[in-house]
């Protein structure tokens, strides 16, 4: 597996708490400051606990100028993909084009069922989604003047009017871990977005994205067109053999070493604490960036 070429994208993952809006705020807002690219949030419209993720993202970038914001990953199940797609190329028109979709298919089922949703078996879900993305990518396509119609099992358009467009090309991230899903990746997406502390090993990044790729080549597409982005989890503190585990020229190597091996992106901090995020992006960020280029130029001269 090698590095896919992808300029770099650092970021933060904030846990929406409706105890304390104001320190979601103030996270999102330190996140830009400390010179992160992405500030996200999960989504569970089913958690009493939780702000709601959408209404967040758009609060979020009408209060920042820069860092780019997206749902880590968008509950599928309980957004329409019509209504969706709107809602993104709407915010994303909003705040100059700093929105990307983290799309999710959905999985406590329980939870969604008592919400108002559909309950789906694992292989549904992974169907819904790709009609959803045909209706997504549909909506956005304004050029195209006629009506948009898409006859799925679980999805449906029946002569929608298309538009409006993205201020830019919306780039939408699966979450996902099993085959199925990966090949999903591979023939539609733009990205991948799992969790590290869900792999079993680094081995399985590897064989994920060897499904990716298989199914891109298959479906006639560039792998390299699909960008890896990584949730990741760690502590600062002294040199140890763990991973994420020690100061951040240690955490720079670490994730350097991802992107050179398994082709990530994208690394998205879990957790909220500011001064973490500090570190993250005052010194983690540019010390990764710099390795990874130093080994990009290294391989160009050969």
């Amino acid at each position: 597996m090698a590095d896919y070429g992808h300029d770099l994208l650092f970021g933060s993952f904030i846990t929406p708490v409706n105890t304390a809006p104001e320190q979601v705020l103030d996270l999102a807002q330190a996140s830009e400051e400390a010179g992160l690219d992405l500030a996200t949030f999960q989504d569970h419209p089913y958690q009493s606990g939780f702000l709601d993720t959408w209404t967040l993202l758009s609060y979020v970038a009408a209060r920042t100028e820069r860092i780019r914001v997206t749902g880590n990953v968008i509950n599928l199940p309980l957004r329409p993909p019509a209504v969706l797609a709107r809602a993104a190329a709407s915010l994303d028109l909003l705040s100059g084009g700093r929105f990307e979709l983290g799309l999710g298919a959905g999985g406590f089922w329980d939870a969604i069922e008592a919400m108002g949703g559909r309950r789906l078996s694992p292989g549904e879900s992974v169907q819904a989604l790709d009609e959803a993305i045909d209706i997504i990518r549909g909506v956005w396509d304004a050029g195209n003047k006629t009506r948009l119609r898409v006859d799925g099992t679980y999805y449906q358009v029946a002569g929608a009017k298309r538009g409006p467009a993205p201020a830019h090309d919306i780039g939408i991230w699966l979450g996902a871990y099993k085959p199925r899903m990966l090949r999903l990746i591979g023939r539609k997406a733009d990205g991948w977005l799992p969790s590290l502390p869900y792999m079993q090993s680094l081995d399985q990044l590897a064989e994920a994205n060897a499904t990716i790729d298989a199914a891109a080549v298959e479906a006639g597409r560039d792998p390299a067109a699909i960008r890896r982005l990584l949730n990741i989890g760690g502590q600062f503190g002294p040199p140890s053999d763990r991973l994420l585990s020690g100061p951040p020229e240690q955490w720079a190597e670490q994730l350097a070493l991802l992107t050179r091996q398994f082709g990530f992106s994208g690394y998205i901090l879990m957790g909220d604490d500011p001064a973490t995020l500090e570190i993250f992006g005052r010194q983690v960020a540019p010390a990764t960036r710099e390795l990874v280029a130093a080994a990009r130029q290294a391989k160009a001269e050969v």
